[in-house]
């Protein structure tokens, strides 16, 4: 009787391994889901991959600082790292969310955070709309980030604001992205 239990618990137990693990096993032979760098959304803003420097988009072409983007985790995330001619950072994080079918943008630097979403345009721009929130005083504005790949690889990037009282929309900043790599001295 004895050895008969101690037979029958042995068998108990390897179905019970067995069936643990058969799902693991079937996942296993589960081919794996492409990684963002395959799929043509994580795709789309690519163009401002690299190393910048950054000027004012106007007549005097003003340095205003430099900046790096940089793909990360398999393409899944763009990380922006800004420094201000003056001194100031920033940076961002980057990221197309599959289940809301938009990009997002979350933008940290010492006085506000800003929240942006949307995607390309017609026109193949990038176009991100949401919120600047400051720190201190709470304040909060609409807000919108538009880059736009230009000739020669230039990026223009422009941000506006919209003013609360009489709804119309500023530019808050203008510049021109400016390959470090391709520049010459």
């Amino acid at each position: 009787m004895h050895t008969r239990a101690i037979v029958g618990v042995r068998t108990a137990a390897v179905t019970a391994l067995a069936l643990v693990a058969m799902p693991f096993e079937a996942r296993a032979q589960a081919p794996a889901p492409p990684s963002c760098e395959e799929l043509d959304v994580h795709r789309q803003w690519d163009f401002w991959v690299g190393e910048w420097d950054v000027v004012v988009n106007d007549s005097t072409r003003t340095p205003a600082g430099t900046n790096t983007i940089t793909s990360m985790h398999a393409g899944c995330m763009l990380h922006e790292s800004w420094r201000s001619a003056g001194g100031g950072t920033g940076s961002s994080t980057n990221f197309y969310d599959g289940a809301r079918g938009v990009w997002r943008q979350v933008w940290v630097a010492p006085a506000y955070v800003i929240e942006i979403e949307g995607g390309l345009d017609d026109e193949g721009a990038m176009v991100l709309e949401g919120e600047l929130r400051t720190f201190v005083s709470g304040s909060v504005s609409p807000f919108r980030g538009i880059w736009t790949e230009l000739e020669d690889g230039v990026v223009n990037q422009r941000f506006e604001i919209q003013n609360a009282e009489t709804g119309e929309w500023t530019v808050w900043f203008d510049g021109l992205y400016l390959r470090k790599e391709t520049r010459t001295p």
